[in-house]
Order: C-alpha cells, then sequence, then structure tokens
C-alpha cells in the first residue's frame, strides 16, 4: 500500500516538474504564433501591360484560357467597375502616389511629360518608411533619369528597363524581349530569358531573401507583356496559332493575326508565372499573410477587333472599353471578403486602400485623389453608389514634327470623361447610359440636359484644382551625385512622340527640346548622338533596319535664365558623336540640338545626347 500511494506520489510530482519544464515552450510557441499574426502584410501588386477586361477566361474571353488567372479571380474581391486611365503613365502615376495625373505631373507615355514630380511621395516610399522592403520588377514609365527613377522614389531593389517598352528608343539597343540588358540598381546588367520570366523570377528571389531577412516586403511587379512588338515564347505562339485557327478567328487579316496570336500568346505566359508565384508563395509559407493585387493599366490592344467583354472601345479610348480593366485582391488571412465588389473604383484608390491595410498612418496633410476601399472589401459597407469619377489624360501628339503650344499632349478640361452611375460624359460632348445602352452607340446627350449639367459641374470643379498645374512639365536634373552623367533621349522631347527604336533606326524628321535643371554649376560636356553608345554606330551609319542621314554638321543651343548658348560644329567620317563643352550654372535650361544636311537644312534633332559634369 505504502509502495502505491509513494508511486502515486512520484508520478504527480513528476507531471508537475514536466509541466513547468515545458510551459515556457507552449508559451513561446504561443507567442510565435500570435507574432506571426500580428506580423505586418506582405504586399505584392501585379499590373500587366494593354491587357484589356475581356483577356481572361473567366470574363468570358471565347479562345484564351487563364486558369491561374481564374483562381486567384474566384480566391479575391474583385472590383467589377474599376477604371484606369486609358493610357500607360498616367495610370502608373495614380496608382503609385494615390494622386489625378493632373495632379502628380506624369500625363503622358512620352512627348516630355511622363515625369512624377519631384518630392511626391510614392507607394514604395510609405512601405519603405515602414520598415518594408521594396522592390520593382519590370516597366516603370514615369521617367528615365534622376529625380523620376524608381530608385529614387522609394524602392530599394530596382530591375528595370526605361520608357515604355522594351525596344523603346531609351532601352539598350537591340532589346527583344529575350537575354535582355535591364537596369538593375542604377547598373544595366544582361538576364538570360524571356522578359516576363525574368521579372518574376527575380523577384521571387528578392521575396525569398526578404523572407530570410525577416522583412515584410512590397513588390511590385508591372510586366511589359503584352505591349507591343508583339514577342513570345514559341511553345505558346503554337499553342495559340491551333486555337486561333480553329476558332472563328482564323480568317483576320494575317498581318493582324500574326500579331494576334502572339499578343495572346503573351498573356498565357503571365498567367503561368502568376500561377508559379502563387505557388511560391504558398510553398514558402507567405501567401496566408501576403495581400495579392491584379490589375491591367488599360484597355485592351485587341479587345474591340474579337472580344471586348460586352464594351466599345480600347487602349487609349475614353469608351468604357479604353479605362475599365479587371481588379483583384487576395488576403487569406486578412480583411478581404472574396466576391464581386460594385460600386465606381479607380486606380487613386488603391494606394489609400493598401496603407489602410497594412495599417501604415499618414499625415493629415496628404492628400490623395483616391479613397479607401478597405471597408468595402472586409463587407463592412459599400463603396458610396453617388460617387463620381473624372479620368483625364494628355494625348499623343502624334501629328507634330516639332513643338506647338497646340500639341495633343496638352491637358485640357474637354479631353475628360466623367462616371457617375450608369452615366458616362465624353469629351464633352458624348453622353451614354450604360443601363440602356453598354455599348456606347446611342450618344443622348441633348435629351439630359440635366444630367449634362450636373456632370460638367463635376469636371469643371476638378478642373479649377488642378488647371495651374496640370501642363506644367517635370524637368530632368542634371549634375546631381545621383546621376553624374545622364543620357537624354528622343523620348523626352517636349510635346514631340519619337519613342521607338524603330523611329531612330528610320530616321524620322523630328525635332524638339529637352527641359533640364543644373543641380550643380560646373562645367557640362553634351555629346550629340543619332544612336546610343551602346549601339557604336556612327552618326551616318546605315546597318540592317537603320537608314542613313546626310547629316553634315550638328548645332546645339542652351537656353539659360540670362544667356543663350550656340554652338555648330561639322561632322567628320566615322564621327559617332560631336561634342560640346559649355560653363553652367545652377538653374533651369532648355537644350535644343540639330543635325543638318549639306545644304544647311535640318534633318533631326539629337535623338540621344550625354551630358557629364567635368568640373
Amino acid at each position: 500500500m505504502m509502495n502505491t500511494n509513494f508511486n502515486k506520489s512520484l508520478f504527480i510530482i513528476s507531471g508537475v516538474l514536466i509541466y513547468f519544464l515545458i510551459q515556457p515552450c507552449f508559451s513561446q510557441i504561443n507567442n510565435h504564433k500570435g507574432s506571426e499574426q500580428n506580423k505586418k502584410p506582405n504586399v505584392i501588386v501585379i499590373m500587366t501591360d494593354d491587357q484589356g477586361y475581356g483577356e481572361l477566361s473567366v470574363h468570358g474571353n471565347p479562345i484564351l484560357k487563364t486558369p491561374e488567372l481564374d483562381k486567384l479571380h474566384s480566391k479575391s474581391a474583385r472590383l467589377t467597375d474599376f477604371h484606369v486611365a486609358p493610357m500607360c503613365t498616367p495610370t502608373r502615376g495614380q496608382l503609385l502616389t494615390g494622386m489625378d495625373a493632373a495632379r502628380n505631373g506624369a500625363t503622358n507615355v512620352s512627348s516630355g511629360r511622363t515625369h512624377l514630380k519631384n518630392g511626391l511621395k510614392t507607394m514604395a516610399d510609405y512601405f519603405s518608411e515602414n520598415g518594408y522592403n521594396t522592390g520593382i520588377f519590370g516597366k516603370w514609365h514615369l521617367g528615365d533619369n534622376y529625380p523620376s527613377r524608381p530608385e529614387d522614389r522609394g524602392f530599394k531593389e530596382t530591375l528595370w528597363f526605361p520608357s515604355s517598352h522594351i525596344g523603346s528608343a531609351p532601352d539598350y539597343w537591340g532589346n527583344d524581349y529575350f537575354d535582355d540588358v535591364y537596369i538593375k540598381n542604377g547598373q544595366r546588367e544582361k538576364y538570360q530569358g524571356y522578359c516576363t520570366d525574368v521579372f518574376f523570377d527575380k523577384a521571387k528571389e528578392w521575396i525569398s531573401d526578404s523572407k530570410d531577412k525577416n522583412l515584410p516586403f512590397f513588390t511590385y511587379i508591372p510586366t511589359n507583356a503584352p505591349h507591343q512588338p508583339f514577342y513570345a515564347l514559341e511553345k505558346d505562339i503554337k499553342e495559340m496559332e491551333v486555337i486561333v485557327e480553329n476558332s472563328e478567328f482564323s480568317s483576320m487579316e494575317a498581318d493582324k493575326k500574326y500579331k494576334f496570336i502572339r499578343y495572346l500568346a503573351m498573356i498565357r505566359n503571365i498567367d503561368k508565372n502568376v500561377g508559379e508565384l502563387m505557388d511560391f508563395l504558398k510553398r514558402k509559407t507567405l501567401l496566408d499573410n501576403t495581400i495579392v493585387v491584379f490589375l491591367s493599366d488599360n484597355g485592351s490592344t485587341f479587345g474591340p477587333d474579337y472580344f471586348n467583354a460586352g464594351m466599345r472601345g480600347g487602349k487609349t479610348e475614353l469608351y468604357e472599353g479604353g479605362h475599365r480593366v479587371p481588379f483583384f485582391i487576395s488576403w487569406p488571412n486578412g480583411a478581404i471578403k472574396s466576391g464581386d465588389v460594385s460600386g465606381l473604383s479607380q486606380a487613386q484608390d488603391v494606394l489609400p486602400t493598401l496603407l489602410d491595410l497594412c495599417g501604415i498612418e499618414r499625415s493629415s496633410s496628404e492628400d490623395f485623389d483616391g479613397i479607401s476601399l478597405a471597408s468595402a472589401f472586409s463587407g463592412e459597407r459599400k463603396i458610396d453608389p453617388n460617387r463620381s469619377i473624372v479620368i483625364n489624360f494628355s494625348r499623343m501628339p502624334f501629328y507634330f514634327d516639332y513643338p506647338s503650344p497646340y500639341s495633343n499632349s496638352m491637358m485640357r478640361m474637354e479631353g475628360a470623361a466623367v462616371l457617375w452611375k450608369n452615366w458616362r460624359l465624353l469629351n464633352d460632348n458624348e453622353l451614354y447610359d450604360l443601363t440602356q445602352d453598354p455599348l456606347q452607340q446611342n450618344n443622348i446627350i441633348n435629351d439630359h440636359p440635366t444630367i449634362v449639367a450636373q456632370m460638367r459641374l463635376q469636371s469643371s470643379k476638378k478642373w479649377d484644382l488642378v488647371k495651374d498645374v496640370a501642363n506644367v512639365p517635370q524637368r530632368i536634373i542634371i549634375g546631381s551625385k545621383h546621376e553624374e552623367s545622364t543620357m537624354l533621349s528622343a523620348s523626352d522631347w517636349m510635346d514631340v512622340f519619337l519613342d521607338q527604336q524603330i523611329q531612330v533606326s528610320k530616321g524620322l524628321q523630328r525635332n524638339s527640346y529637352w527641359l533640364l535643371e543644373i543641380e550643380t554649376s560646373g562645367v557640362y560636356t553634351f555629346e550629340l548622338r543619332r544612336y546610343p553608345k551602346e549601339s557604336d554606330m556612327m552618326l551616318t551609319a546605315e546597318k540592317g533596319d537603320a537608314k542613313s542621314l546626310p547629316i553634315h554638321a550638328a548645332k546645339i543651343f542652351v537656353t539659360t535664365e540670362s544667356n543663350e548658348l550656340r554652338k555648330k560644329s561639322l561632322v567628320k567620317e566615322g564621327d559617332k558623336g560631336v561634342r560640346y563643352t559649355f560653363q553652367l550654372e545652377k538653374g533651369p535650361i532648355a537644350l535644343h540640338t540639330w543635325f543638318e544636311d549639306v545644304d544647311g537644312e535640318g534633318l533631326a534633332g539629337a535623338y540621344y545626347v550625354y551630358v557629364t559634369k567635368t568640373k
């Protein structure tokens, strides 16, 4: 009996000892779980280029299958009436600043009007200031030079290419989507593989590194696909060729069908990469606490020719198909319910929404044009059904070979789309009721004067707030310690469009000027070139697609606040560039260049100018 009692006592004492020994371990496990649950959510924003609302199988596309995007759609809150600008740059600036293009400075895709205002905080700035690792992998298109590069605007890790697309004028000469040279943290570097694969793969490597360092991350993956030129992987092309040939679109005109197949093939590749990214997040145990956003930057390139999800218009147009795009947001363990969310919403809403979801505070002086949709995503409240949205941006100056005060790149109040309930007022002269006329075919502006007056009032109020700043160009800063040597390209000519390497090769006879700011007084060298340095081509070269220009002389004209500096020199055989040196004082300047033939007739401006502070 005594033995039995002794054994019982020993058992109880042992149990107590074991409890006290292992209890701290349970506490640590519970604390770890709590800390995981309280960790800041990671954020990934994926934005594709020129993919319309209809380019998803879940939106009814008759031939394109996007199973991975469909899967993300099924697990996300989906904005069913979400709008952007009908063109790349304005959407990107609005997404990253929460401000309308007319306020943030980035109003056009080129023509000297792509630059965000200096000093404006971006999405990356907000996240960086709040302990996040920040990285961009893909298309930036908000300025190629200081102070507008992604590394100047809050991104700690940058892998990007300049201007509108791979193969744009300032891009590395000869890039063609495969095995290209991109800009990594300020330095050009060559990468093996197809562009979209490279951007997603490098983003995943960086995310993995952020996890290893126990850092929350904000990752921005803006693909250049499916923007033209339409280069895709051969396996995706072959699969789409078969699908298109066996579809109702097999009789499409040959050249258009060739591009169409490759456009869809590029989206197939995007879909694959989105699926691989989601699988990666799951393997890394990051998925549950990661907010994933998917959207595109404007309407479809091909939608109006084959399937437009019941809308009229495409890229660059104010009709619904030009600016209504997909928007999905997922956060498995967060305050987001999957399902459709109705009500007017816009790109400017994304930044304030993400700040609220991530618990990032902002000062009362920081003014957004967008609103937070966090409560709409959680199901607490609906988007205000009386909300109105004004979409405005500057147009492409296609027909201007030289700058003009009447260029289309100047924003105007009358160039807006006003969205209110079911009504759409476009260019101040078209009115549509989407409930009765979703294809916007019946202009009823004369039938509803009261509605038109209300919408014009909304537009004029908006314009009155921005009319003094909407067309103020942002200057490129030269002579800064952040960019001691600067390559200027024709894509930043004021109010004239020349932004493609093919245009450089053809020798388009256009010209304009650059608006610059000298940060530090000193001696500056300007080297005028027709081709970029890496091409190693002479001024008069004719090689491949490149057409020879009979360049006989070069001129430069620098205007400062107090002086005009002019120089001219003859071009020698074999010259690759012409150099000029000036003593310049701190302050704003305008830079003009000319190439002339033997008769002194202007041929074109220097498509490239390299500026270096030498003293």
